[in-house]
């Protein structure tokens, strides 16, 4: 019997070794497949049947998932008979001058598991705390370990601020109060940094890829956070500062504070448009200024205390 090689599983993956995963999972990890441009706008899904194989799940779950993604106007002509079709619009609502701003939580992670795909990976990133770079690479890390990808080499560049700058923000409103939001911070910093440092230097034990992850201090709190991707694709978001309060350390304080994973992501890609273009250049001209000459040796240790924040 000839298969035809459209409906075999997704781009030839093998039924899943892992335990049964819920519709939710399915649609995430489709989900994810999509918008890295893994599965191409108007391509045909494989049946239900197949992705039931793939992974390891029953034949209603994957019909849950695929409506989820229905939903979200991914798919198309998702009915019990044949093949869904990824729909025709998705590529240009991704990335170029079209594409929709989306909170960092939900856009980066897509990217950067697509910035994976590459032989070679460069990532460089200017932020608060790295709070959203470190969850992002869970996917792209989890597919290493899947043995789904393999890229060869990883350069991670990270621009955060300095412990010994009085931050902007997360501030007190009232500039009396001592200085436990600034350690707060710094501990958070510190402890982000080091997660994603351990994650990315474990994949030389485990899968010989050959990895650098570098640190450098800014002397001011960014306004922007940037990440740059490849050498092809800048993603750029504003911290927009809000004033709310909290109880920290058994008192409420009010504090002017910016939730970075909820920040507007807008996309742009080299040779979408001479503004993307220019846009992309411009921000690794920007990033490698800042690296080269005013940042300093970041350090991850210091004192604070080991909470979450912003």
């Amino acid at each position: 019997m000839v298969v035809d090689p459209e409906h075999v599983a997704v781009n030839g993956r093998k039924r899943s070794q892992q335990p049964q995963r819920s519709h939710r999972e399915v649609a995430d990890e489709l989900r994810t497949r999509i918008r890295s441009g893994e599965l191409r706008p108007g391509q045909r899904m494989p049946t239900q049947a197949q992705l039931a194989d793939e992974f390891g799940v029953e034949r209603g779950a994957v019909r849950q998932a695929l409506r989820i993604l229905q939903s979200e106007h991914l798919l198309s002509n998702v009915s019990k008979g044949s093949p869904a079709t990824v729909a025709q619009d998705v590529g240009p609502a991704l990335t170029g001058p079209g594409a929709p701003p989306q909170p960092t939580m939900v856009a980066l992670a897509s990217r950067i598991t697509a910035a994976f795909s590459a032989p070679h990976v460069e990532i460089d990133a200017l932020c608060l705390t790295a709070v959203s770079l470190t969850l992002a690479m869970g996917e792209p890390l989890r597919l290493i370990h899947e043995g789904r990808i393999k890229p060869a080499r990883v350069d991670v560049r990270v621009l955060l601020p300095s412990s010994d700058i009085d931050l902007a923000f997360p501030a007190p409103v009232d500039d009396t109060v001592d200085d436990r939001l600034q350690r707060r911070w710094l501990a958070h910093r510190n402890a982000q940094g080091q997660v994603l440092k351990h994650n990315l230097l474990a994949l030389r034990a485990t899968h010989g890829i050959d990895v650098h992850i570098t640190f450098r201090a800014l002397p001011f709190t960014p306004p922007v956070k940037l990440y740059l991707l490849n050498g092809v694709e800048a993603l750029f978001a504003y911290y927009t500062l809000t004033r709310r309060g909290e109880e920290i350390d058994h008192e409420y304080l009010e504090m002017y504070d910016a939730e970075g994973t909820q920040s507007m992501l807008f996309p742009f890609e080299q040779g979408d448009g001479l503004r993307d273009t220019t846009f992309v250049e411009q921000s690794h001209l920007w990033f490698n200024a800042l690296w080269e000459t005013i940042s300093s040796e970041l350090v991850l240790t210091g004192r604070g205390l080991p909470q979450m924040g912003t």
